[in-house]
C-alpha cells in the first residue's frame, strides 16, 4: 500500500488539492474566453464518489436560471455503499458564484454564441471546485485550422530544440 499512486494531479502544492476530471473535448470544440472557478452544492454521496473519480464532465453544460447558475448534465456514478441515501446521477447541480461574479461573467454566456461549459472539477483544500469557463463554439473548419496551428508550433519548437544541441 505505500507505494500505490494517485493517477489524478497535484494542483499548486496543496496536498488536499487534486484534478478529479477534466473536459478535455471542451478546449477542442470551443475557443475559450475566460474562466472562472466556482463551488458546487452537493451531497455526502456524491462527495465519496467524487473522490473515487466517478464523475464525467463530457456532456455537461451550465444555465443561468432565475439568478443562480446550474451545472446541467454532469455524471456522478453512485455510491454503491450509500445503499438508500444515495443521489440521483444527473441531478441539476446549483454553483456558487457571488451575484456580481453572477453578472459579469455568466451573464456573458447568454450572448449570442456563447455558452458556458465546466472544464474541470478539482479539490481545492478539501472542498470541490469547478472551474467554468465562457467559451464559443467552434467550427470543423476552425478546429483543422487550430490543430495544423498546433502542429506548427510543436514541430518549431522540436527543431529549435534540435538545433540548440
Amino acid at each position: 500500500m505505500a507505494g500505490k499512486k494517485s493517477k489524478a494531479k497535484k494542483v499548486a502544492g496543496d496536498p488536499n488539492a487534486r484534478v478529479v476530471c477534466r473536459n478535455r473535448r471542451a478546449r477542442h470544440n470551443y475557443e475559450i474566453m475566460d474562466e472562472m472557478p466556482c463551488g458546487i452544492v452537493l451531497t455526502g454521496s456524491e462527495v465519496k464518489s467524487i473522490r473515487n473519480n466517478k464523475v464525467s464532465l463530457e456532456e455537461a453544460y451550465a444555465r443561468v436560471t432565475n439568478g443562480e447558475v446550474w451545472l446541467v448534465g454532469c455524471d456522478i456514478a453512485v455510491y454503491p455503499q450509500a445503499n438508500v441515501m444515495n443521489h440521483e446521477p444527473r441531478r441539476n447541480r446549483k454553483l456558487l458564484l457571488k451575484r456580481s461574479e453572477i453578472r459579469k461573467f455568466a451573464e456573458s454566456g447568454t450572448h449570442q454564441g456563447l455558452t458556458l461549459i465546466p472544464l474541470a472539477m478539482y479539490f481545492s483544500r478539501g472542498l470541490v471546485k469547478v472551474s467554468l469557463a465562457v467559451a464559443r463554439g467552434r467550427k470543423q473548419h476552425d478546429k483543422r485550422e487550430h490543430l495544423k496551428q498546433s502542429d506548427d508550433k510543436r514541430s518549431i519548437r522540436e527543431a529549435m530544440k534540435q538545433r540548440l544541441r
